[in-house]
C-alpha cells in the first residue's frame, strides 16, 4: 500500500532529546514536511539548553509536532517506552524510533513504513548489504562490530543490527510488550527490546541505512553504558538458556 493511502494509518515518530536544540528544529521541519501522516513525538528530559522550549514552540506552529517534557534526565529506555504509550494511548499504527542529531537519515523514513506494512518491526541497519557507516572513528567501528556480534551469537537470531535505534514497530507489537519486564534503561534497552519482540514470535526485517556521526554536540553513549550493555547480553544469555533448559523438561 503507498504511503498516501495510510492516512486511516498514522505513523508517530518518536525522537529523545537531551541538549540537541541545534539539531532538532531541522530534524523536524524534515520529517513534517516529508509526509502528512508523520506525527513527530519529542520526548525531552528537561534539556538545559533549552530544547524542551524551542520545540513548545514549533508544537504551537504545527499540530504534528507534540512535546513530552519530563522533569528530569531518566534515560534512553524510559523516553522509548513513554512514547510506546502515548502512541497507544492516540491511536497510532506505527512507532519510529530515531535520534536526534541526524546520525539517522529521515529520507529513510518511508522505506521503513513501507517495509513494515508487511513486518511487525523494521530494523534501519547498518550491517546488511547496503548500509554502512560514514565518519565513525576505528575504536567506535570495532565496539559497534563487536556489541553486535556478541548479541548475534549470545542471542542466536538472525538479525544483524541488534544497537540500531532506528527502528519501526507495528502497533500489534507494542500491545503485547510488558514494559515491566524490560530492565535496560540506555542503549541496551535497544537490545532488549528487539530480544522481547523475537520472543514474542514477530516478523523482524532489516533495511539498509547510513549512519552518520552526528553533526554536531557530544555523543552520550559513556563508558557506563557500555559496561551496562555488556551486562544486559548477560543476563539475557542467562534468561534464554533458562528458557530452553525449562522447554527440554
Amino acid at each position: 500500500m503507498p504511503l498516501d493511502r495510510l492516512s486511516c494509518m498514522p505513523t508517530l515518530i518518536v525522537i529523545p532529546t537531551y541538549n540537541e536544540r541545534e539539531t532538532i528544529a531541522d530534524l523536524v521541519a524534515a520529517i513534517t514536511a516529508m509526509n502528512e501522516e508523520f506525527v513527530v513525538l519529542v520526548v525531552d528530559d528537561s534539556s538545559p539548553d533549552g530544547t524542551g522550549s524551542l520545540i513548545q514552540a514549533l508544537e504551537q506552529q504545527n499540530s504534528r509536532v507534540r512535546l513530552l517534557s519530563r522533569p528530569s534526565k531518566q534515560g534512553l529506555g524510559t523516553a522509548y517506552i513513554a512514547g510506546f504509550r502515548f502512541a497507544l494511548r492516540n491511536g497510532f499504527a506505527r512507532v519510529v524510533t530515531m535520534d536526534a542529531d541526524f546520525s539517522h537519515d529521515p529520507a529513510v523514513l518511508e522505506s521503513l513504513v513501507k517495509a513494515a506494512l508487511g513486518c511487525d518491526v523494521v530494523i534501519g541497519s547498518r550491517y546488511i548489504e547496503g548500509g554502512q557507516i560514514t565518519h565513525w572513528s576505528w575504536f567506535r567501528r570495532q565496539l559497534s562490530y563487536t556489541a553486535n556480534r556478541l548479541a548475534r551469537r549470545v542471542l542466536g537470531q538472525g538479525i544483524r543490527d541488534w544497537t540500531s535505534g532506528y527502528r519501526c514497530y507495528r502497533r500489534q507489537v507494542i500491545e503485547k510488550l510488558s514494559f515491566d519486564d524490560i530492565h535496560a534503561n540506555g542503549y541496551s534497552f535497544l537490545v532488549e527490546v528487539l530480544a522481547a519482540c523475537v520472543n514474542l514470535g514477530c516478523r523482524v526485517t532489516e533495511v539498509p541505512i547510513t549512519f552518520s556521526d552526528r553533526r554536531v554536540g557530544q555523543s552520550k553513549l559513556s563508558r557506563r553504558e557500555i559496561y551496562k550493555g555488556m551486562l544486559t547480553l548477560l543476563r539475557l544469555g542467562v534468561k534464554q538458556s533458562l528458557g530452553r533448559s525449562d522447554r527440554r523438561q
